[in-house]
């Protein structure tokens, strides 16, 4: 569990965290007997550097691990044991910061555990950020670990944040994982179970 001193060591202070569990195994009136889990988890963390601009944001990169960590873990865990195969990543910021913060606290820094938690993966993690008042909605990207040009599994979950979150000086990172791809995919391409390249794309 993370130790909000962890955190704080880091520069990041986590003040408060969400799931959301998206499950549906019917889509268009067809039925799959596999069905599709997206799950993401949204921690609202400090941000230091809101009100002015700083030049350096590296304190931002060191202190999002911790949090990567964290958000990694309970993302897992809410998949309940089901297989990732998809995964994604996002940042509100809230209106006193930049959007560059969210970027700065998303980087490989960030993404290195939740690689580690779903098991390896060699493909990119999709990623979206913007600036925003509390309450917000942003959709958060999935696509598959492995490889990128699994069409399948392009897809994304919608995330809406509570009412007073972000606040100014805040900013919501967001880790977001699925165990399949579409429930109805069918635009071809190539199939999740025919990667063979090992190269993040193909």
């Amino acid at each position: 569990m993370l130790r909000r001193r962890d955190v704080k060591e880091r520069v990041l202070e986590l003040r408060r965290w969400l799931t959301v569990v998206d499950e549906r195994s019917i889509e268009a009136g067809q039925s799959r007997d596999v069905p599709l889990r997206r799950v993401a988890v949204i921690a609202v963390v400090s941000n230091p550097f809101a009100g002015r601009y700083v030049e350096d944001l590296g304190p931002l990169i060191d202190g999002s691990v911790a949090i990567g960590g964290f958000l990694a873990r309970q993302a897992v865990e809410a998949m309940g044991g089901l297989p990732v195969e998809s995964y994604g990543k996002a940042g509100v910021v809230g209106l006193g910061g930049e959007q560059e913060h969210a970027n700065a606290m998303l980087t490989t820094a960030f993404a290195e555990p939740l690689r580690v938690a779903v098991g390896g993966a060699l493909a990119w993690i999709p990623s979206f950020t913007k600036l925003a008042a509390p309450g917000a909605s942003i959709d958060v990207p999935l696509a598959h670990k492995d490889a990128l040009y699994v069409r399948s599994h392009y897809d994304g979950i919608s995330v809406t944040l509570p009412s007073d979150a972000p606040a100014a000086d805040e900013v919501a990172l967001i880790v977001a994982l699925a165990n399949r791809g579409r429930l109805n995919a069918r635009v071809g391409g190539l199939a999740a179970d025919a990667i063979a390249a090992r190269d993040g794309l193909r």
